[in-house]
């Protein structure tokens, strides 16, 4: 739904509540006309229900409102003397029109002084609960959400099992473009498998003022841009139209921003024809294939000595070896591991073709490790529409300021000309930002050299602090790996764990509580 289309429904929200309630205004000692003006009758509906008026705030809160409005459904019938659980009920499964029958077919008086305590103990947990989900809901929308690592594309630098808080306000939060969703889940409802949201109504997108933008080596979550799955790990085959909010969660490292010019050579990336210079804590891994000496490694030791957790095999019938993600620095202590023979890393040789990568049209022969340049597009820049870049752009036009924003465009070639719905042009004009994500794990990681640019209206957050790290391969006590709890994500140097100064600042507040209940008694 366009703005305009939003604003026609909320004028006939308008209506709809002035039939359904001014005579209770009137009972309330309220004008009729209070119940027809937009927002001011939502104020003057606060006082009469005996709320405050910053319910009116939660009430435009996309999600939060989901939860607010049935609650002053119920809060309104119970202003005018209907307290039983029937009609409780009644006035949730009818949307809140049954407010029309106790508009018009009641007498009952308004209660000025109405006791706003929950009746039975039931009421007072589920009152409790409703508003714990309110905000919970608003800070995990708009201001700090948990994530989890899944996978090992960003190795060393978040490994899989860090549980981190990701910021929404870093980049400016955006406004949840589902209407209608469960709050504070995904795309599915856990425990029960089921499709969290409804693809429709869909809010226009807009998101926040930020404090800072996105820059070249940033570590950023954003919403999968060809997410066409059910669930992130369900790779089954059946594809989802999913809205660009409830499509899978991923995170990467932003190496290219808009209007840089990208190429990848021989695994190392290269903006505008300089190799990228990656922050200290970035630790790149590559694949390497080799031989022993005839004797095979022990995982265990690979993964304690090495740092080895992801992708290692060995034939023993010739006594190789491949290591699928290896960093610079342990590689320079691995190949001198008395059982290796040789070692190499393994890179695809430029000039051989990968249907796979970007833009996906096999015209290019390019591959994960070789590829480019490609033009990372920028909010305003114009460039030329051929049929031979228009594999690039076409995703772009189509979808990420098309069909995801309302527009059904198609771009087609005619012989030597390309057509935008059915007209020619030479030229297009971008009307967002766009950035070029990768991970740091250049052998293991699905990213933008699959699928290609990545939307400004799909980024999420920015990932900020790792408040627990489970380490899966170890055991005991040692599968938290206690260094890095608790630490930052950005920074210099090694990781730097807050735990103990944490540890202390509870000790401190839990004596001063202790001493001070002891006082007072």
């Amino acid at each position: 739904m366009t703005f305009t289309e939003w604003f026609i429904f909320f004028l006939l929200l308008q209506v709809v509540h002035f039939l359904g309630t001014w005579k209770l205004y009137q009972r309330a000692g309220r004008k009729a006309w209070e119940a027809a003006i937009p927002v001011y009758n939502a104020v003057i509906l606060m006082k009469i229900i005996n709320r405050p008026w910053w319910w009116v705030v939660l009430m435009f809160i996309p999600i939060v409102n989901l939860i607010i409005i049935p609650v002053i459904w119920v809060e309104t019938i119970r202003s005018f003397g209907r307290h039983s659980t029937a009609e409780t009920f009644a006035v949730i499964l009818t949307l809140g029109l049954y407010i029309y029958y106790v508009n018009y077919a009641t007498e009952n008086a308004y209660i000025v002084d109405r006791d706003l305590k929950p009746r039975t103990e039931a009421g007072e947990w589920i009152s409790s609960v409703l508003f714990a989900v309110i905000a919970a809901t608003i800070v995990h929308t708009y201001f700090m959400q948990p994530f989890t690592i899944p996978t090992s594309s960003l190795e060393k630098t978040l490994l899989v099992g860090d549980f981190l808080f990701v910021s929404k306000f870093h980049y400016g939060a955006r406004v949840p473009g589902t209407a209608v969703a469960f709050p504070m889940v995904h795309d599915t409802i856990p425990g029960l498998g089921v499709k969290s949201y409804l693809n429709k109504p869909q809010i226009p997108y807009f998101r926040f003022p930020g404090f800072e933008e996105i820059e070249r080596n940033d570590i950023v979550v954003f919403n999968w841009p060809v997410d066409t799955v059910r669930k992130f790990f369900d790779r089954s085959g059946k594809h989802y139209k999913k809205p660009v909010d409830k499509k899978s969660n991923y995170v990467k490292r932003a190496v290219g921003v808009p209007g840089d010019s990208l190429s990848v050579v021989n695994g190392y990336v290269h903006i505008n024809g300089k190799q990228l210079e990656l922050p200290e804590r970035a630790k790149p891994q590559f694949s390497y294939i080799g031989k022993t000496k005839g004797q095979p490694f022990d995982p265990y030791s690979l993964y304690k000595l090495y740092d080895i957790t992801d992708g290692f095999s060995y034939n023993p019938n010739n006594n190789a070896f491949g290591i699928q993600s290896l960093s610079d620095e342990a590689f320079e202590r691995f190949k001198n591991h008395p059982n290796v023979a040789t070692i190499e890393r393994y890179v695809d040789s430029a000039g051989v073709k990968n249907p796979n990568v970007f833009p996906n049209d096999g015209k290019r022969n390019w591959n994960n490790d070789n590829l480019g340049p490609i033009y990372i597009p920028k909010k305003g820049a114009t460039v030329d529409i051929t049929p031979q870049s228009m594999a690039f752009y076409k995703e772009i036009i189509e979808t990420y300021e098309g069909s995801e924003f309302g527009l059904d465009n198609t771009l087609k070639i005619n012989g030597t000309q390309v057509l935008l719905n059915g007209q020619p042009i030479e030229t297009y004009t971008f009307k967002q930002d766009y950035y070029w994500m990768m991970g740091d794990n250049r052998n293991n990681s699905e990213d933008s050299r699959v699928w290609g640019y990545v939307p400004a209206n799909h980024v999420v957050g920015k990932p900020v602090f790792i408040w627990l790290s489970w380490d899966s391969n170890a055991s005991g006590f040692d599968k938290i790996r206690w260094d890095r709890v608790f630490t930052t994500v950005k920074g210099d140097g090694e990781p730097t764990s807050f735990l103990p100064y944490f540890l202390i600042i509870l000790v401190i507040f839990f004596g001063w509580k202790y001493f001070k209940k002891r006082r007072e008694a």
